[in-house]
C-alpha cells in the first residue's frame, strides 16, 4: 500500500515522498529511504519496483523527490541543496516513532548523496548505493569518493560489472581505504542501471530488492 506525503523544504520549496507500507508482516522495524537518481523520478519505475518489492519482503520503505524532480526541472539542484532534502526527508520518516533507526540509499545520484549525508554525520544505520557513480563516464579521474572514508555505518554498493561510471574494479580501492564494513554486490554483465540484457526489468527489480532487504535485516542485527 502506497500514500503520497507532503514535505516542506527550506526556503519555501516542497516536495512529495511516497510511503510503500508492507502488507505482510514487518520482518523488521527499521524503515528504508530510496532516492532516485539524476535523469528520472521517484515514480520511475526502477525506484517504483524496487520500492515495492521491498515492501513485499515485509519493510517500509519511503521513496521522494529532490526538489528539483518535484519542479520539473532536468539540472539538479547543488549538492548542498540535494543534501538538505534527503536529510528533511530522514527527519519525517524518523517524526513520532520509538525505533528511529533509518537506512537510506539510491540509485546512482541519489546513492551517491545518501552517503555524503552519512559522511556528514547524520545518524543512520546503513547507507547503500545501487549503482555508485564514482566518476563521470570516460573521466576516471574526477573521482566522487573523498568523503566515503568518513563514513562510519554499514554500507551495501551493488555496481554493475560493465558500470562506465565505475567498475568494481575501479572501486576496489575505494572500498578498501574506507573504515566502514562494506559489502559489493556485482551484477554480471550489469550497466549502470545494472540491467543485464535478456533479463527482464521486474526480475531485476525482484532481485534487488531481495538484496537490499537481506542487507538490511542482517545490517539491523548488527546495530543492536
Amino acid at each position: 500500500m502506497a500514500a503520497e506525503i507532503d514535505i516542506g523544504l527550506e526556503g519555501g520549496r516542497r516536495t512529495t515522498a511516497v510511503r510503500y507500507t508492507p502488507e505482510t508482516p514487518r520482518t523488521t522495524d527499521a524503515p528504508v529511504i530510496l532516492a532516485h537518481g539524476a535523469g528520472a523520478g521517484q515514480r520511475h519505475p526502477f525506484i517504483a519496483g524496487v520500492a515495492r518489492h521491498l515492501a513485499a519482503a515485509g519493510i517500509e520503505v519511503v521513496t521522494f523527490n529532490f526538489p528539483y524532480r518535484e519542479e520539473r526541472r532536468r539540472v539538479p539542484d547543488a549538492s548542498a541543496v540535494l543534501e538538505q532534502c534527503f536529510r528533511r526527508v530522514i527527519a519525517c520518516v524518523r517524526a513520532g516513532r520509538t525505533e528511529t533507526a533509518v537506512f537510506a540509499g539510491g540509485k546512482s545520484m541519489g546513492g551517491r548523496i545518501a552517503t555524503q549525508v552519512a559522511a556528514h554525520g547524520e545518524p543512520l544505520a546503513g547507507v547503500f548505493a545501487l549503482g555508485y557513480p564514482l566518476h563521470p563516464p570516460g573521466k576516471p579521474h574526477q573521482l566522487r569518493s573523498a568523503h566515503l572514508p568518513a563514513i562510519t555505518v554499514p554500507v551495501l554498493i551493488v555496481q554493475g560489472e560493465r558500470d562506465p561510471f565505475g567498475t568494481p574494479g575501479e572501486l576496489g580501492p575505494v572500498v578498501d581505504a574506507m573504515r566502514a564494513p562494506v559489502r559489493l554486490d556485482v551484477v554480471a554483465a550489469g550497466d549502470h542501471s545494472l540491467g543485464v540484457r535478456g533479463i527482464p526489468s521486474e526480475q531485476l527489480y525482484g532481485r534487488l530488492g531481495a538484496a537490499i532487504a537481506e542487507w538490511v535485516r542482517t545490517t539491523s542485527g548488527w546495530c543492536r
